[in-house]
């Protein structure tokens, strides 16, 4: 049995990491003991964990990298020294800037964990440190993709190195018994309402939709500090009528249930849980082929629709191409949909963890 530590921002957040390492934690902590160890919060965990995990916080306010960065790197050394950890997980490759110097000359095998992908730093030189720092001294560098692992192994020079290493998210979906419908007329999103999640893109598209399907909506499922401005951008575009914002939700099944489509039109991702999910309930997908993630989940013409990322003209077609779709064409969508999400079954995902935890 060894003792393994993920080291995560905060586990109480409903974000795609947070749901990926729990879920990864609850599948290790059957056969090791597991720590969640969050930089600060993390009181309560979003996310259901078995109650043999051992969750802690290094901090209760949260973390500044001026005010807390000595603090974080003894708080942390301390940690993993009383608890004997010998697996620590990153959640984060920014994290490493505290990680590397905790766990100098100590006998851990220290994972890097990147969730994101190489070309997106978040504007933070932080992270530009950390992933240069993990390259250097971590044991492994764990991507979502084979096109961030290709990305990783060309800026550091890894190509001969068996150091990075391509797991992609497993999905905690099971199959749903869902018949997916035209007839609900609803296009779903889920993700926090921020820069990132490209929101303000899909709106724009949006308008130009509506104004050719005006029974058909929009549900927005997500909170975030870009609320106001995306629902002000609705209202002055005139499809607030037609966009709902559900706001952040624990339940989503009866989302899913409710949806004819799914759309992300992302900026970047690292591998996108949501496109799982999505597909699990049998819906097709139209997404940006941002980096990096989609293009690994959504084959093109076969269960959703790619669209070069950023271009609003192609998400305003490709929405309609899926809106137009025969019955026939919709639901073969769907079949492949469904088929696709299979592939990311926990088992197989879980045997490439436990390959690099030692």
């Amino acid at each position: 049995m060894k003792n393994i530590c993920f080291l995560i921002g905060d586990i109480s957040h409903s974000g795609g990491t947070e749901r990926v390492t729990t879920l990864i934690a609850n599948q290790l902590v059957l056969n090791h003991c597991v720590h969640v160890l969050s930089l600060s919060n993390g009181a309560t965990p979003f996310f259901a964990q078995y109650p043999t995990i051992i969750n802690n916080r290094l901090f209760d306010e949260k973390v500044s990298m001026r005010k807390h960065y000595v603090a974080v790197i003894k708080k942390l050394r301390n940690y993993l020294l009383y608890h004997k950890i010998d697996t620590l997980v990153v959640v984060d490759s920014i994290s490493c800037v505290f990680t590397v110097p905790a766990c100098t000359g100590l006998r851990i095998n220290h994972i890097c964990w990147e969730h994101f992908n190489l070309k997106v730093n978040l504007g933070s030189w932080f992270r530009d440190l950390g992933r240069w720092m993990a390259a250097k001294w971590c044991n492994k560098i764990v991507t979502l993709t084979e096109r961030d692992k290709s990305f990783w192994d060309k800026r550091f020079d890894l190509e001969h190195t068996n150091k990075v290493v391509a797991i992609a998210n497993p999905s905690p979906f099971e199959v749903q018994q869902n018949i997916p419908s035209l007839d609900y007329k609803t296009i779903l999103c889920v993700g926090r309402l921020t820069y990132q999640k490209g929101f303000d893109l899909l709106i724009t598209a949006w308008a130009r939709v509506a104004q050719q399907v005006p029974d058909w909506k929009i549900v927005i499922v997500g909170s975030g500090e870009d609320e106001q401005m995306l629902k002000q951008m609705a209202k002055s575009l005139g499809v607030d009528d037609s966009i709902i914002f559900a706001g952040q939700q624990k339940n989503m099944s009866t989302f899913y249930r409710q949806a004819s489509f799914f759309c992300m039109s992302s900026r970047f991702e690292g591998l996108p849980m949501v496109l799982l999910e999505a597909q699990s309930y049998g819906l097709p997908i139209v997404a940006f082929d941002c980096d990096t993630g989609p293009a690994e989940i959504v084959q093109h013409n076969i269960n959703g629709l790619l669209v070069e990322s950023g271009n609003i003209n192609g998400l305003t077609n490709s929405l309609l191409e899926l809106i137009n779709l025969s019955n026939i064409q919709y639901e073969k969508t769907s079949s492949n949909a469904v088929e696709n999400s299979v592939r990311y079954s926990v088992n197989p995902i879980l045997k490439q963890w436990l390959s690099i935890i030692k």
